[in-house]
């Protein structure tokens, strides 16, 4: 997730060094040769526009204009078994990523209360509701209390669903808005992130009021409405979408067809990375919800009955919608392509507003080109799955300067709560792609400028400031790479 004006810290620190016994990267190491072989940093300062985000120009703002600067953009940096590798890496080693089949057919109250305890102690900090009221310690108590963590049995039959709707992951069951200051309600501090549709769950516990189910997905456990789950059977939900024809959501999102015959499937958002069986074998001529399919993709997608059960039923997805037959190959020039589909989405705390924050962004990017990336910026940052540089507080301005130099289009640069996607360089200035509530920067005049964005935004990085006085630059605490160690 992202961070609140400037930035708020949201993660655990990041470790230092490399991943990896010999450290793969070994770039602290020689940085003092490569500095001396790369370009200096731009000395003349960064022009502010009169859009005041310094140092962007028309041009940055298209994803051809850092393509063209590539030598090889359309180089496979992994093909599809070195991504299944690097899956396989990251659902091994990395305790963020959850293996649902692995789970057992019963799980123990040691287990699910693993997961629910991190989010159900009642609140000790001053929070507020979207009318600037402050939230009492009795209201409080009753929405812990719903989360009812003390009726955990000693053993719960795992149960299984398929999401039928893009849906809020919450801290607490309750759809309840809470903010941390009056007047500040973008980030809603009961709410952790979203599902897509199709996604499994296992459903580990309910709620007292049985309105919320408490579920484990492939990437985060947190409570979810239970109209937006449809039980099923364990074969059928881990089975949904393995077929070999698919399709991929390669758009920012995409929408299904509208009908008034099923209103579960009709302009059902779907985000980028979303992969969809195809029905391959439905009738040229046979309708769906009352249209002809000759103009669109047949493809299945599950819907919740009246009576809680999972159902998978044929959709229409217009033929116009931005889509693949498979997940994209993982180059750069697909990466730059795919993250400027979201330039200038407002941005939403934990998937709020139907859009997405900061490492929603970059992981939804990854994922249509079929790469698993943890959930959060605190779990991405630390991930052993990706070829990591870190930092140590007491690392210099100019060790961090020299590895910028070397960063690559895609690499991932973390400061506390956030995470920025690099683009590019331009005159010897770093260039990120990034979703953020705002930067920070030092005027010519040597006044603090601060400019709120909240959308997914291109900036420089050398320039900004994470507080008032602080580089950004000296704030970073990691560098990600996702390519498995030892990969040119």
């Amino acid at each position: 997730m992202n961070a609140s004006m400037p930035y708020r810290p949201l993660g655990r620190p990041a470790r230092a060094g490399f991943a990896g016994p010999d450290g793969p990267l070994k770039a602290l190491a020689l940085l003092g040769l490569l500095a001396a072989c790369l370009p200096a940093l731009a000395r003349d300062p960064l022009p502010v526009p009169a859009h005041a985000v310094i140092g962007v120009q028309d041009r940055h703002l298209q994803a051809d204009d850092w393509i063209r600067r590539l030598a090889q953009p359309d180089r496979l940096l992994l093909d599809g078994a070195g991504v299944a590798a690097q899956n396989d890496r990251m659902r091994k080693d990395d305790r963020h990523v959850h293996v649902l089949h692995d789970l057992p057919a019963a799980l123990t109250r040691a287990q699910v209360r693993g997961w629910l305890d991190p989010l159900s102690a009642p609140p000790t900090r001053t929070l507020y509701d979207d009318q600037g009221g402050e939230v009492t310690k009795p209201q409080l108590a009753a929405i812990a209390a719903n989360a009812a963590v003390d009726a955990v049995a000693a053993n719960t039959a795992a149960r299984y669903g398929l999401v039928v709707h893009r849906a809020d992951l919450r801290t607490f069951p309750t759809r309840q808005r809470v903010f941390s200051s009056r007047g500040d309600t973008d980030i809603d501090r009961f709410q952790e992130s979203a599902l897509f549709p199709g996604t499994p769950v296992v459903i580990a516990h309910t709620s007292a009021d049985g309105d919320w189910y408490f579920v484990v997905s492939p990437r985060y456990a947190a409570w979810i409405e239970k109209r937006f789950v449809g039980e099923g059977p364990r074969e059928t939900v881990f089975g949904y979408g393995t077929g070999a024809s698919a399709l991929v959501v390669t758009g920012a999102t995409a929408r299904t067809v509208y009908n008034p015959e099923e209103p579960g499937l009709s302009a059902l958002q779907l985000d980028m990375g979303v992969r969809v069986p195809v029905l391959a074998d439905w009738p040229a001529n046979k309708p769906v919800n009352g249209q002809h399919p000759y103009t669109s993709h047949v493809i299945q997608l599950p819907v919740r009955r009246d009576d809680g059960t999972l159902a998978l039923l044929p959709a229409l997805l217009p033929r116009t919608a931005d889509v693949a037959p498979d997940y994209l190959p993982y180059t750069s020039a697909n990466l730059l392509r795919q993250s400027f589909k979201f330039l200038g989405e407002r941005y939403g705390w934990g998937h709020s507003y139907d859009s997405r924050d900061c490492s929603g962004f970059v992981s939804e990017v990854y994922q249509s080109m079929g790469i698993v990336l943890p959930r959060n910026t605190s779990a991405q940052a630390v991930s052993p799955a990706l070829e990591r540089i870190g930092f140590d507080a007491g690392d210099s301005h100019e060790k961090r300067l020299a590895v910028l130099r070397t960063l690559q289009v895609g690499d991932l640069v973390y400061i506390p709560g956030h995470v920025m996607m690099v683009i590019g360089h331009d005159n010897g200035t770093t260039y990120t792609i990034h979703d953020t509530t705002g930067i920070t920067y030092r005027g010519a005049d040597g006044n603090v400028v601060r400019t709120t964005l909240n959308s997914v935004a291109v900036t420089p990085l050398e320039p900004l400031l994470f507080n008032s006085d602080q580089p950004t630059v000296d704030r970073i605490t990691a560098i990600q790479r996702v390519r498995p160690q030892g990969a040119p």
